[in-house]
């Protein structure tokens, strides 16, 4: 959608503070702040909780899947398994086959890190999941998973498929 003084059809841009990002992110901030405080107890940032979640529930994984899955960039998650490696929190090997090729998994100092927080994570989520309601949270589920998969096949800007792809106000 774009605003055009020479378009009289064309429809105004919500506030920026009701655009779909920024509510996206609000949501998610409301969430966060919650549990941020727990993980910073236990010594560990967000993105590293991400990390060694995600490895504990894939058990051993490429490097370069890891990265799509937790949303960091690899320099960025690079950074990260160093740190959690040097901790003793989860244990990387090359690819026997292809030296190039990094496998991480989780260690048992590591699932004793995420066994350590789940109580505090649990009461969190469980008081979250009351106030919200269960039906709702899963039905929010639901509707986040099927706005992620209506959008896999949209193309992107800059691509030269989207009409008025250099106009960012509608983000």
């Amino acid at each position: 959608m774009s605003v055009s003084a020479d378009d009289p059809d064309s429809e105004p841009l919500p506030p920026v503070a009701e655009s779909l990002p920024v509510r996206l992110m609000r949501a998610r901030e409301a969430v966060m702040t919650r549990i941020r405080p727990v993980l910073r107890a236990h010594g560990v940032t967000e993105q590293q909780w991400r990390v060694l979640c995600t490895v504990r529930d894939l058990q051993e994984t490429e490097i370069t899947v890891l990265a799509d899955r937790v949303f960091l960039l690899p320099p960025s998650l690079s950074r990260i398994l160093r740190d959690l490696e040097q901790r003793g929190l989860i244990e990387r090997r090359s690819v026997k086959t292809d030296l190039r090729r990094g496998l991480v998994s989780i260690s048992a100092e590591g699932l004793r890190l995420i066994e350590a927080v789940a109580p505090s994570s649990e009461a969190i989520y469980a008081e979250m999941t009351r106030r919200y309601g269960a039906d709702r949270l899963a039905a929010l589920h639901e509707m986040l998973s099927a706005l992620e998969a209506s959008l896999a096949d949209m193309p992107l800007p800059g691509n030269g498929h989207l009409k008025d792809e250099d106009d960012d106000a509608s983000l």
